[in-house]
C-alpha cells in the first residue's frame, strides 16, 4: 500500500493501513511536523537513498529490518513520476493521493494509472461531480492500457473520497449517540454498542447482532482493561462473532452489539399561534430601535410644545409639527417667535430623521429577505442538535444530520458560507451570527438541545462556544472538531473532569477520515472497521458467487464462529446494485435498495446474493481468497 499526502490525513491512513490491516505501507510525504500525528519510531528513507539501490528496504535483518518492510517513509517535497516509480507503484496493490491540493492528486492519479492500470487508487477530492468524471476517466483509461481487464474481478477501480463526506457520519454519529464507531452501509449508520448485563445471570440486548463477548476480567464496564491473550485465558478475554451457545453462557459478561444509529430523543417544539409569522423585532438592530425611539421623543415634544404655545387642539398641534419636521409647511412668517422656533427646531428634527430613516428602511429589508429565505429557530424546541459552522465539514454533517431526521439548528457568521444553501433548501433554522457574541447560542435554544457540534474551522471558537453552553446547561453533550492531537486530548480531559456527568467528545476531521480511506484502498467490499479492545472487526460486502463458504449453505451453516458472520443481505437485483453498500454521505439509498438485518438462519445463500459480513481479519481474508494477503494474528 502507498499512501501519498502533506498533510496529517496522510500520516493517519498510513497507521490505519499498517494497524489495523496490517498492511506493508510505503509513505510519501514532505518531512514531518510537529502538528502531525506521530508514526513512532519508524524508518525514513530518502528518495536519493532508494534510488540508489543499496539503500531499498528489506535490505537489513533482524527486527529493523522487519520494521522496514512493514512501513517506509519517503521524504519527497513534490510527487512526479521518479517519485512514484521510487515507492514502488508499478507493483503496488493500492495508492492513496491525500494531498490537500486537488490539482496535485489529479495529476499524480493520472500517471500512476499509466505506470500500472491494476492499481487500486483512492483519490482525495472534495468536488464530487468531478470526481465522479474522474473515477470513469481513470477506469477507462486502465481498460485501455490493459483490454480486456475486469476491473471488479480484480478489485482495481477508482475511488474519489473527501474528508468531509467521510467524516460526517462519525461526527453525527457522536452528537447523537455519543460514538464514532460507526459503520455505513446502504444510507445507515450502524454503531458498535458495548453494553453491561441488565443483572445477575442476565445477557444484554444483543441488538441486531452480537459483535463480541467483553473481558470477563476487566472492572471497566466498556472493556478498554481486558486483559488478552493467554495470561487469564483465552475464554476470559475478548471473544469476536461468539456463537448462540456462547452467548448465552457468558450470563453477567458485556457484549458488544450492532445496532442501528437513531435519535431517540422525540420531543417537538410546543406549536404557538404566530410561531412561524415574521419576528417584527428582529428587523431593526437595537442601536437602530434606539434612534427610532429618541426621534419619536422629539417629535412628541415638539407636538407639546406647539399645543402649549399656540392653544391648538393636540391634534392639530401634531399634525403642523409633523408638517414642519417633512418640511411641507409654509414659512411661520409674521406668526409668533414662539411658533417660528418651533418650526426652526422641527425643521432640525427632520435633518436628523432623514438618514434614520433610510438606515432603517434598508435593515428592515436586508433582514426581512434573511428572515425569509432562512428559518427562524421556533419558540420552545427542544432536544435538537446546535451546529456551529456551515462549512465544508459542516454542511455534509447537516445532510446526514437531516437524513436521519434528527432536529437541527444551525448557527453561522459569513453570509456567504457554503451550507447555507443547503439549510434553506432543507428548511432547517439557522441564525445568523458570531458564536462568541452574547445571546447568539440563546437564540439557538442552546438551554434546550440535545447535543452541541462545534465545527467551525478555528479551535479556540468551538472551545469557548463548547464552555459557554456548558455554562448555560451543564449535562449538554458537546462534539468538538479539533484540529491539533495534543490540544484536543487536553480538552477532552480538562472538560470530563469539570462536568464528569455530560459527555464530552474532541474529534479530528483526519482521525474520522482515515478508516474511511483505508477501507476504500482495502477495495469497495470494505465498508469499515469497529475496534473491540484491541482487537479489530471488519464489515465487508461480499458476493456470495464462488465462495465455498457461503454459496449453497443457510446463514446457519455459513457462519464460522471467531472468523465470520453473515449480518445482513442485499435485496436489490444484480443488475441494479451499486458498486459499494456505503453510499456517499449527504445522498440516501436510491429507492427499492435496502438491507435485510434480520435473516432467518434457514434462508439458502444463492450465488446471486450479496452479503454484509462482519469478519476478524484473519477470517476476511480466508474468506476473499485474497492473493498474497498475510492472515495476521487477531
Amino acid at each position: 500500500m502507498i499512501v501519498c499526502g502533506d498533510d496529517g490525513l496522510a500520516r493517519r491512513l498510513a497507521s490505519e493501513l499498517r494497524e489495523v490491516y496490517k498492511e506493508r505501507v510505503t509513505l510519501v510525504a514532505p518531512a514531518a511536523r510537529d502538528t502531525q500525528p506521530s508514526l513512532g519510531r519508524v524508518p525514513r528513507v530518502s528518495v536519493r537513498g532508494l534510488l540508489g539501490g543499496p539503500g531499498l528496504p528489506g535490505a537489513q535483518n533482524g527486527d529493523a529490518g522487519q520494521a522496514v518492510r512493514e512501513l517506509r517513509v519517503l521524504d519527497a517535497a513534490e510527487l512526479d513520476e521518479g517519485v512514484l516509480a521510487s515507492a514502488g507503484v508499478a507493483g503496488a496493490a493500492a495508492l492513496a493521493l491525500v494531498y490537500e491540493d486537488d490539482d496535485t492528486n489529479i495529476r499524480a492519479a493520472l500517471v500512476a494509472r499509466r505506470l500500472n492500470p491494476r492499481l487500486r487508487l483512492v483519490i482525495r477530492l472534495y468536488n464530487r461531480k468531478l470526481g465522479q468524471h474522474l473515477e470513469e476517466l481513470l477506469d477507462q483509461a486502465a481498460l485501455v492500457a490493459e483490454p480486456g481487464i475486469d476491473l471488479r474481478e480484480l478489485d482495481s477501480s477508482t475511488t474519489v473520497l473527501s474528508d468531509a463526506d467521510t467524516a460526517a457520519p462519525a461526527l453525527a454519529a457522536s452528537a447523537v449517540a455519543g460514538t464514532s464507531k460507526v459503520v455505513q452501509a446502504d444510507g445507515l449508520l450502524l454503531r458498535a454498542v458495548e453494553r453491561t448485563p441488565p443483572g445477575r445471570g442476565q445477557v444484554a440486548d444483543p441488538g441486531l447482532c452480537t459483535l463480541a463477548l467483553l473481558s470477563a476480567t476487566t472492572s471497566d464496564p466498556a472493556g478498554a482493561e481486558g486483559a488478552e491473550g493467554t495470561e487469564s485465558g483465552e475464554d476470559r478475554g475478548p471473544r469476536l462473532l461468539p456463537d448462540d451457545r456462547a452467548v448465552a453462557a457468558a450470563t453477567g459478561r458485556g457484549i458488544v452489539a450492532l445496532e442501528t444509529v437513531v435519535h431517540t430523543d422525540h420531543s417537538r417544539p410546543r406549536r404557538r399561534s404566530g410561531a412561524g409569522a415574521l419576528p417584527v423585532a428582529s428587523l431593526f438592530s437595537q442601536r437602530l430601535r434606539w434612534s427610532l425611539t429618541g426621534m419619536v421623543a422629539a417629535v412628541a415634544a415638539l407636538a407639546v410644545a406647539s399645543w402649549a404655545t399656540t392653544g391648538d387642539h393636540p391634534l392639530h398641534a401634531a399634525y403642523i409639527t409633523l408638517l414642519d419636521i417633512f418640511a411641507i409647511n409654509d414659512p411661520a412668517v409674521g406668526d409668533p417667535a414662539q411658533r417660528q422656533v418651533l418650526q426652526i427646531l422641527a425643521g432640525f428634527v427632520g435633518l436628523l430623521l432623514l438618514p434614520v430613516l433610510v438606515a432603517a428602511a434598508l435593515e428592515a429589508l436586508g433582514a426581512f429577505r434573511t428572515a425569509t429565505v432562512l428559518r427562524r429557530p421556533p419558540r420552545g424546541m427542544s432536544g435538537h442538535v446546535v451546529l456551529l459552522g456551515l462549512g465544508k465539514i459542516g454542511a455534509r454533517v447537516l445532510a446526514r444530520l437531516r437524513e436521519l431526521d434528527i432536529p437541527v439548528v444551525c448557527v453561522e457568521s459569513d453570509p456567504q458560507a457554503r451550507g447555507l444553501a443547503l439549510a434553506r433548501r432543507l428548511r432547517v433554522p439557522v441564525v445568523m451570527g458570531d458564536v462568541t457574541d452574547e445571546g447568539v447560542l440563546e437564540a439557538a435554544s442552546v438551554g434546550r438541545a440535545h447535543s452541541l457540534l462545534a465545527l467551525t474551522s478555528s479551535d479556540t471558537t468551538n472551545l469557548e462556544a463548547a464552555l459557554y453552553a456548558r455554562a448555560v446547561k451543564p449535562d449538554l453533550r458537546a462534539v468538538l472538531r479539533l484540529y491539533e492531537d495534543g490540544f484536543a486530548t487536553a480538552v477532552y480531559r480538562t472538560l470530563r473532569a469539570a462536568h464528569p456527568a455530560a459527555l464530552t467528545r474532541s474529534r479530528s476531521v483526519t482521525h474520522l477520515a482515515a478508516p474511511a480511506f483505508a477501507g476504500a484502498m482495502m477495495g469497495r467490499r470494505i465498508l469499515g472497521a469497529i475496534p473491540v479492545e484491541r482487537r479489530v472487526l471488519v464489515f465487508a460486502a461480499v458476493e456470495v458467487a464462488g465462495h465455498p463458504n457461503l454459496e449453497g449453505r443457510t446463514i446457519a451453516e455459513s457462519f464460522r464462529p471467531g472468523a465470520w458472520r453473515v449480518i445482513a443481505l442485499d435485496t436489490a437485483a444484480p443488475e441494479d446494485r451499486r458498486p459499494d453498500l456505503a453510499s456517499a454521505p449527504g445522498y440516501g439509498p436510491p429507492p427499492g435498495l435496502g438491507l435485510v438485518w434480520k435473516l432467518h438462519p434457514g434462508y439458502v445463500l444463492r450465488p446471486e446474493d450479496r452479503v454484509v459480513v462482519a469478519a476478524t481479519r484473519r477470517g476476511l481474508a480466508e474468506l476473499l481468497g485474497r492473493p498474497g494477503v498475510r492472515t495476521p494474528r487477531t
